[in-house]
């Protein structure tokens, strides 16, 4: 029997008897917003345009540990001026223990940033919002969908690496 500790969490080192995903850290790795045309963009009354950029990177920090960071970037744009531009890289380091590699693969494709994401949506809004425009909110993304897009992509491409195949950090 195995014991856990007050929030009801097995320890790690107990999970040595079989698989375990463990959400290691989560923090932001890199943050920007820019309004460049700022205080006379306030002014500006037309429909703005909206482009949002989503990009995932995976590295493998060792035989267990893997760095995920979910990048997101908003351009808003007020006729042909940027109005502002936010910028949020959320990043956390997950533990995939005792896991075949397809099972690590669907994770890191999936699961992790299904975790981020509620992050990045918040600091998202909270940029936008502390520079002086409406609240904007991202909608929920279909990362399910993305992954399995991205492994047709790999089929069509005749690619079979992994998200997980990538070398230790600091090994290459």
């Amino acid at each position: 029997m195995s014991e856990e500790n007050t929030n009801g969490v097995v320890p790690a080192d107990e999970s040595a008897n079989g698989p375990a995903f463990t959400i290691e850290k989560i923090y932001v790795k890199d943050v920007s917003f820019e309004s460049p045309n700022s205080p006379a963009i306030f002014n500006e009354n037309v429909q703005p345009d909206l482009q949002l950029n989503l990009n995932q990177k995976v590295q493998r920090l060792s035989e267990t540990a893997f760095e995920v960071v979910l990048g997101v970037t908003l351009t808003c744009k007020a006729g042909d001026k940027n109005a502002y531009v936010a910028e949020v890289q959320q990043a956390g380091v997950f533990g995939l223990i005792g896991l075949e590699p397809q099972a690590i693969d669907v994770l890191l494709g999936t699961q992790c940033p299904n975790i981020l994401f509620p992050y990045v949506r918040s600091m998202i809004s909270d940029l936008i919002q502390a520079g002086g425009f409406p609240p904007f909110y991202l909608q929920p993304i279909n990362f399910e969908g993305l992954y399995a897009e991205t492994l047709r992509q790999r089929q069509a491409q005749g690619e079979g690496t992994s998200l997980a195949d990538s070398e230790p950090a600091g090994n290459a």
